[in-house]
């Protein structure tokens, strides 16, 4: 072959070289900038609402905290916040333990695992709107799990949670936990499944039982599994919207009401934009108590396996 034939394969191997180098950059650089303009700069935005005197409409004049002064001394805020540490404690430590029992059962290497598996995991494909639509029908009294009770013969059973207005919440963390258990219980096995089967033997070996091995090696070897999905799950409970709209609609009265549902109603139906901003500035703050710790301790735990390399 000629040196210019050379040449000529050459720069056309060069040039692919330099398309598979660069498509990459250019198919992730859109997506980089929207995420970009749609958490940094949106956010930033939104703080700037936050300190103006916007009502209806946005405006620009400085007004300071006092649209944070002002949200916090409202009584319906407070009982918004109170409803979110209250729904994220028990709904967060039950999701977790009601997944974590279950992929201890698929642990078990038991029979049809992919049929109990994907029937744990149906929920999830369901939205969290239809979920609390569904269970809004099971929780009246009229047409839900009490009519067919009572229709049974038991007259004096009651499951009128979402009518009462001190078990209200209950309902809606009743159904997040049957929404989001069987993605935690994916999370945890697929944590159970990784942990390498020569220590297991040597467990065994040494005559330790099934309950010791779990307790002993098992479960401290995903540490980091609970601490991902504890994170995990705390986001969806700050963000939670369309389960509490669909299933109380924030009712009654204001019992339910959640920080999210709150700023909807502050922003798209009183018109407080100004307010409603400070309060969507008050959930990407409780978000950042969640996401920066986790972020610096995963970057902690890099950096000390890196220094183990």
């Amino acid at each position: 072959m000629s040196s210019a034939g050379y040449t000529a394969m050459a720069g056309g191997t060069g040039l692919w070289e330099k398309l598979k180098r660069w498509v990459p950059i250019f198919v992730i650089t859109p997506s980089i900038i929207a995420s970009f303009v749609y958490v940094f700069v949106f956010a930033g935005w939104t703080l700037y609402i936050s300190l103006s005197d916007s009502t209806l409409l946005p405006t620009y004049g400085f007004k300071g905290l006092e649209n944070y002064f002002s949200l916090w001394a409202n009584r319906r805020w407070g009982v918004a916040y109170s409803n979110l540490f209250f729904f994220s404690t028990f709904y967060v430590l039950a999701a977790m333990a009601v997944g974590l029992v279950l992929a201890l059962l698929l642990d078990q290497k038991i029979r049809a695992e992919s049929f109990w598996r994907t029937m744990y995991m149906y929920p999830l494909a369901v939205s969290f709107i239809v979920t609390g639509t569904v269970w809004q029908w099971l929780y009246n009294p009229t047409g839900g799990i009490q009519f067919l009770v009572n229709s049974l013969g038991w007259t004096d059973f009651q499951f009128a949670l979402t009518s009462d207005r001190k078990n209200a919440i209950w309902a809606i963390i009743l159904t997040g936990i049957w929404q989001s258990a069987g993605f935690t219980m994916a999370l945890f096995l697929a944590g159970l499944r990784s942990v390498d089967g020569d220590i297991i033997k040597a467990a065994s070996i040494d005559g330790a039982s099934t309950f010791r091995i779990y307790r002993k090696v098992i479960l401290p070897s995903i540490t980091p599994i609970f601490l991902a999905v504890a994170v995990v799950q705390l986001q969806a409970a700050i963000k939670t919207f369309d389960l509490a709209v669909a299933l109380t609609n924030s009712g009654p009265g204001i019992s339910t009401t959640f920080p999210a549902t709150y700023v909807y109603d502050l922003m798209f139906q009183r018109g407080q934009i100004g307010e409603g901003a400070a309060a969507a500035m008050m959930i990407l703050a409780a978000l950042a108590v969640v996401l920066v710790p986790y972020s610096l301790y995963l970057a902690w735990r890099r950096r000390r396996e890196s220094g183990r390399g």
